[in-house]
């Protein structure tokens, strides 16, 4: 058995894998979690983040209004699966330079020694890497924007790697980004980045279709004993337009550009009513992931049809077994 290095969280979201399902990710049953409606003024909520806090969770939360303006806003819930999302959006402290919105979307949250760490697409010029950090939830700093536009789909990894923080991100352009892979860089000091590195691409042939066309990271890198586990979205460009699935990827530990293992078929992918009908019809796009170290269990947070909010379940073994099973 492989084992998850963190912390112990008996009290996150969970319910067994059904008898005879045979995929390696399985939905719950209530699903979905969070209405388009959850808010008085919301016209979808999806592609969000949760992280433990203070015996329950607290979240940051990607809230489109009905004029369609894209904001993100703090969330909390005891149990993982009920929430409460504040009506009023994220309010940044920090250099008017980069605290001006232009718009904001698709959050990570990644808690790094005391500090909770968010990332979200952020709007300066075109899409960039946005970073703030906060204590309680309540009060946000933001910090400088990682890189010159263009970039989506930041992803701080949850300690030090050999002294510098770390992060992995899909260079992008103004656009819908009709290309994407995904690279590695390090900072001393979250200001300034560099050793930019090539994680993986893309598979431009039937070998692994599902992800032919652009790739990107989604939840915040779980550490194990066997290296990074990655769980990361793929898109393929159908007769009928994009499909976004899920996959998985195991990363080294001391040099996280070095892909160690890959699954070749998706974890996940649009089935349900919810996922394949929506704003965005054909979208399972993961970005959160709690775990708890001492069973090995993973709820993914996802969001669906870029509408509303799921969970699905998994676990380390679950997802190391497949990738060793159906390697790319």
């Amino acid at each position: 058995m492989s084992k998850i290095i963190g912390e112990a969280l008996p009290n996150m979201p969970w319910q067994d894998k059904p008898s005879g399902y045979n995929a390696p990710v399985w939905r719950y049953t209530q699903n979905p979690i969070i209405q388009r409606d959850a808010q008085v003024n919301s016209n979808s909520i999806f592609n969000s983040a949760v992280i433990p806090f203070e015996g329950g969770f607290a979240g940051v939360f990607r809230c489109d209004s009905r004029s369609v303006s894209m904001d993100i806003f703090a969330g909390f819930s005891q149990d993982g699966l009920h929430w409460e999302i504040n009506e009023q959006p994220l309010q940044f402290e920090g250099d008017e330079y980069v605290t001006k919105r232009e718009y904001r979307y698709d959050p990570r949250v990644c808690k790094i020694e005391d500090k909770y760490y968010i990332s979200w697409c952020n709007g300066y010029h075109g899409p960039t890497i946005g970073l703030a950090y906060t204590y309680d939830f309540k009060t946000f700093h933001q910090l400088e924007n990682a890189f010159l536009p263009y970039n989506r789909n930041g992803v701080l990894f949850p300690r030090l790697i050999n002294g510098k923080y770390a992060m992995i991100s899909r260079p992008s352009d103004t656009g819908h980004t009709p290309f994407g892979d995904i690279f590695f860089s390090e900072s001393p000091d979250l200001t300034y980045w560099g050793k930019h590195r090539y994680v993986m691409g893309t598979i431009n042939s039937d070998a692994s279709a599902w992800q032919s066309k652009k790739i990107g990271p989604g939840p915040v890198p779980i550490e194990t004993d066997r290296g990074w586990l990655l769980i990361y979205h793929g898109v393929i460009n159908t007769c009928n337009g994009f499909v976004y699935r899920m996959g998985a990827a195991l990363l080294d530990l001391h040099e996280p550009w070095k892909v160690l293992a890959r699954s070749r078929n998706y974890i996940l992918g649009p089935e349900t009513l919810y996922e394949c009908v929506g704003d965005v019809p054909n979208v399972t796009f993961p970005c959160a992931a709690l775990s708890d170290s001492e069973t090995g269990r993973i709820a993914i947070y996802y969001g669906c049809a870029d509408t509303v909010t799921g969970v699905a379940f998994t676990t380390v073994d679950e997802l190391l077994d497949y990738m060793d099973k159906y390697p790319l």
